[in-house]
């Protein structure tokens, strides 16, 4: 398209114009120069002629005469006629005619023309030049030098709200608020110098006369230039971009939503995560109040109102104003606020425009808000599967435009995106306070009452991982004054864990309760361990790429009365002895292998440790950090056990400080005992005859001793024990026999032989002549027992020392 300085001037002007006079008959009475270039004719050829004769051709005639008849009826035509040319060629011209009137009579006609393409050209022109000031929906203001405004369209009058004659000479920016006017007039200044467009530049604009609403507006400046290139202002177009940026803004916090909040399964921190995303983008204060239930996991029972829990607060500025009620404590808001409609309702709340008075006048309404000079409001309700599980409320106070119904709609989208990820962490936190419930349950709550070591321990459950850990440790009693101290950890994490690590833990139990021997008691466990894989993977339970079941075991017997400990393990990492005298080592035990692989031998070995000896278990979540080599954390280990009369509870920790990391990624089990030896003085043991006469010995044996530890009040029952034990063996065994009483908490009488056969407790009939001495036994005792060694066994009987017989 050519430049408006060429063939877009008006085609109809004097000096671009073919002109020529007619009178009132139609006689050409003058002829222009023009005239004749774009039809061929000289003056002498027409003027004095009829125009129809030269210039129409025949067939075109009727058309001539009906646009005449129009001219005359109306003053004036105007529209596209074919003329001829001098050559005879037809030319399509676009013609105006217009009456010269003398002394009140038309006397002769003006008729002017141009070719038809520049009359369409320019129409076009014009068209446009129209459109753009009275139809065109982006805005044009066209600025003089003077950075005065010469005219803006229609659209400017819609976008400013006023109307557009009233711009005429007033300066540039003058609808806008100061700041946003100084931006205006050093773009249009730049462009003056420079000469150079500006395209594309957006700003953030408030007009005077609604200072509260700040639009969003996309400027093209360009500068206006004469043929000779002097720049006569500056036409700027204006689109109204408010809605497409807010639309983008929404989307792009849409999109900062999905990336930022529930990135943790952490209740807390997926409110705290939805209030810092909602400020600044669509508010200056931002709140989230959780019912107190959700914040702790639990199920919601109905339709609830309150507590709520304040859990996730921003604010824009450094100063901002803290929330009415601190986080984490729970509050009740009053049953006419925003907050408890929301809550009551599960509808959102929205206040466009907070007047003065209510603060004032209804103070307890913004008793929630965190700046006075708020003056909009959205409340909306955080729920998820048909759950409310609390508010969150929205407050501007800086910014000036207040909430819309958009505003409320992104709200509310971003409320329920949020609440889904709160309520995941909800049902996360339940099924770990569930799974950490049944893990404290199955782990043991305090250290039994026994004489053969002193004990300290730690559990420490993962941080990082997801679920729990197998691991557990246990201290059970036995017979004799000994004690069993185990450690184990299953493989794998979650509740299938826990429960594995229960059933094993509550296993060993039952071993130790016969008094197995650790290697023994291994084997056992490893053919429960394969029986529970058998039993998963039959249910279909197996987790996809992990071992079905899968446990490691540490086993020790120690035994007070002679310093003994027996120890086997199963894969598990080995024990680590201090001596009295400072010097730590591992114990070097065969490795054996895990749980649950069958057909593979364990076997126990056995140690000497002197009294105040230290003994640490531990599961290799205290060694295997994955930052952390197994080695150098043996050593580190080793380096914390090194002074063994410490105090054990010191000691303990001292290992936690020195190994484990303040999130360890895997659980922590930590075993230490110090070993105590009971005085010869309370332990008494003489061999027994095979012959009669030998319960008669045991039972002289006994009363001299218990008379010797002033336990006199015991002697007859702890003789009929004796007595009835040695009987037993004179009938029912072969070899040398043992009779040993152990005074420690309880008084222990054990005897014991080479025999293998279990006795049994039964019920003699009133005819039978023997049978009742096991019984009378089993009465007498408040515990008793059978452990089996490799040369024998012992049965063996507990009576407490303050205990009488009645």
């Amino acid at each position: 398209m050519t430049e408006l300085s060429g063939s877009h001037d008006d085609p109809f002007a004097l000096h671009l114009a073919a002109l020529a006079v007619l009178d009132d008959r139609g006689t050409v009475i003058g002829w222009n120069r023009r005239a004749q270039e774009l039809l061929g004719y000289p003056d002498t050829a027409v003027i004095g002629r009829p125009a129809s004769e030269i210039l129409v051709d025949p067939r075109d005639l009727p058309t001539a005469r009906e646009a005449a008849a129009s001219c005359r009826r109306a003053g004036g035509w105007a529209g596209m006629l074919t003329v001829r040319h001098r050559n005879g060629r037809l030319v399509e011209m676009g013609l105006r005619a217009d009456a010269l009137a003398r002394d009140g009579r038309v006397r002769e006609w003006v008729l002017a023309g141009a070719l038809e393409a520049d009359v369409l050209e320019w129409q076009r022109d014009r068209a446009v030049l129209d459109g753009l000031y009275r139809r065109c929906p982006i805005g044009l203001v066209i600025h003089g030098p003077d950075l005065r405004i010469l005219r803006v369209n229609r659209a400017i009058e819609r976008f400013s709200g006023v109307p557009a004659a009233d711009f005429r000479g007033l300066p540039t920016g003058c609808f806008l608020l100061p700041d946003d006017a100084r931006r205006a007039v050093d773009r249009v200044r730049q462009v003056i110098d420079t000469g150079r467009p500006s395209v594309y530049s957006e700003q953030f604009v408030r007009l005077e006369q609604d200072p509260a609403r700040e639009r969003v507006a996309m400027v093209s400046s360009f500068p206006m230039e004469d043929p000779s290139g002097r720049i006569l202002g500056v036409a700027e177009m204006i689109e109204d971009i408010t809605e497409r940026h807010r639309a983008q803004r929404r989307l792009a916090l849409l999109d900062q939503a999905g990336s930022r909040i529930g990135t943790t399964l952490d209740v807390a921190e997926t409110a705290r995560e939805l209030a810092e995303v909602m400020v600044p983008h669509l508010a200056d204060h931002a709140s989230v109040d959780l019912l107190q239930p959700v914040t702790r996991g639990e199920e919601l029972a109905g339709t609830l109102t309150g507590p709520v829990v304040r859990v996730g607060v921003s604010g824009v500025g450094a100063q901002q104003a803290g929330p009415s009620h601190p986080q984490g404590e729970p509050v009740e808001f009053a049953p006419d606020t925003p907050q408890a409609r929301c809550l009551a309702e599960g509808r959102p709340v929205l206040e466009p425009v907070l007047p003065p008075e209510w603060f004032s006048t209804r103070g307890h309404q913004g008793a929630h808000a965190p700046d006075l000079g708020a003056h909009s409001l959205i409340v909306v309700p955080l729920a998820a599967r048909g759950l409310v599980l609390g508010v969150m409320t929205l407050w501007r106070s800086r910014r000036p435009d207040p909430f819309e119904a958009d505003d409320l709609t992104l709200a509310q989208e971003l409320a329920a995106r949020a609440a889904v990820a709160i309520d995941n962490a909800r049902r996360f936190t339940q099924q770990q306070q569930t799974a950490f419930t049944l893990q404290s349950s199955l782990l043991p709550r305090a250290v039994p009452d026994q004489s053969a070591v002193e004990v300290a321990l730690r559990y420490l459950p993962a941080s990082a991982a997801p679920g729990l850990g197998g691991d557990w440790f246990d201290v059970i009693p036995l017979s004799g004054a000994r004690v069993a101290l185990v450690v184990g950890d299953v493989v794998g994490r979650g509740i299938h864990a826990a429960a594995t690590m229960g059933r094993l833990r509550t296993a060993v139990h039952t071993l130790a309760s016969l008094d197995l021997e650790p290697d023994e008691v291994l084997s056992r466990l490893d053919d429960l361990v394969i029986l529970l894989a058998a039993e998963q993977e039959a249910a279909g339970e197996r987790p996809v790429g992990e071992q079905v079941v899968g446990a490691t075991c540490l086993y020790a017997v120690y035994d007070p009365v002679s310093g003994r400990c027996s120890v086997a393990r199963a894969g598990h990492p080995p024990p680590v002895v201090t001596a009295p005298d400072g010097h730590v080592t591992l114990l070097d035990l065969p490795a054996g292998p895990p749980l649950g692989l069958g057909g593979l031998p364990f076997e126990a070995r056995d140690v000497e440790l002197a009294e105040g000896s230290l003994l640490c278990l531990y599961t290799n979540g205290l060694i295997g950090e994955r930052n952390i080599d197994a080695d150098v954390g043996l050593t580190k280990l080793c380096n914390a056990l090194t002074r063994p009369a410490d105090a054990l509870e010191q000691t303990c920790q001292a290992v936690v400080d020195s190994l484990v990391p303040s999130s360890p990624s895997d659980d922590v089990a930590l075993l230490v005992a110090r070993t105590r030896m009971l005085p010869p003085d309370n332990v008494a043991s003489w061999h027994l005859p095979l012959e009669p006469a030998g319960a008669a010995r045991a039972r002289a044996l006994t009363s001299a001793k218990l008379s010797e530890w002033g336990l006199e009040h015991l002697a007859f029952t702890t003789e009929l024990i004796a007595s009835e034990l040695a009987t037993n063996v004179y009938r029912y065994a072969s070899g040398p026999a043992t009779l040993r009483l152990i005074r420690e908490r309880r008084l222990v009488c054990e005897v014991s032989d080479t025999s293998h056969t279990s006795p049994h407790l039964r019920r003699a009939r009133t005819t039978d002549e023997g049978g009742r001495g096991l019984f009378l036994v089993a009465q007498m005792a408040e515990r008793w027992g059978t452990r089996y060694t490799r040369e024998g066994k012992t049965v063996w009987t507990e009576q407490p020392l303050a205990g009488t017989f009645t």
